[in-house]
């Protein structure tokens, strides 16, 4: 996750020293565009593809030692425990990444509404929604959800007894479970945050509304 701080929320009013509403302006608009550029990020998206990724190779870490059981490889007493610590060493981070991620959205999303309620300034207010972020969020988790959903009805669909082995089903059927659920995960921020937009900002104006 982003290591520099969030920006600070806005100070109680006793202890507001803006010379005047200018001055708030301006310094809560920059705190706005801050907090919105953590959130909507393509950085975070490439972030929650990162912690995808890891799951993806962690999985297929501990999904190896099935293969050595498959093919009665003895080598596998040796190598099996080893792929499984390597595999927890790759799965666990991804799995805590996506949780201290979850963490960071709300913490963002709190200090947005803070900043939010000290004023109002609707030229301003109006790039907090993103929407070119926003879809792009959108779409390219659908893919990511299309190429999970893809990989594991066709790791099930298309086994060849014989051939393909539980081991090698495991392994495409728990990598579309993972790709799957990366894409959801960016899926769903995208909705929620056109959700809070709608209910924070209202509906966005018409391109042929009044100026």
């Amino acid at each position: 996750m982003p290591s520099r701080t969030l920006p600070p929320p806005p100070p109680p009013a006793h202890l507001r020293t803006w010379p005047d509403r200018q001055t708030l302006l301006n310094d809560r608009g920059m705190a706005l565009d801050d907090l919105r550029r953590r959130y909507l990020g393509v950085h975070r998206l490439l972030l929650l593809w990162l912690c995808g990724f890891g799951g993806v190779v962690g999985w297929a870490l501990l999904v190896m030692p099935l293969q050595f059981i498959d093919d009665k490889d003895p080598s596998g007493f040796l190598l099996g425990p080893v792929l499984m610590v390597l595999g927890v060493a790759a799965f666990v981070p991804s799995v805590i990444g996506v949780v201290i991620g979850f963490r960071h959205d709300r913490r963002i999303r709190e200090l947005t509404d803070a900043w939010l309620a000290l004023d109002s300034q609707p030229a301003s207010d109006a790039r907090l929604r993103s929407p070119a972020l926003s879809l792009v969020w959108l779409l390219a988790s659908l893919a990511v959800c299309v190429l999970g959903l893809w990989a594991s009805f066709a790791a099930a669909a298309y086994a060849e007894p014989g051939r393909d082995t539980y081991s090698d089903v495991a392994l495409g059927m728990g990598t579309g479970l993972v790709l799957w659920l990366t894409g959801l995960i960016g899926g769903t921020k995208a909705a929620r945050h056109y959700r809070w937009a709608l209910r924070r900002l209202g509906p966005a104006p018409s391109a042929g509304g009044h100026s």
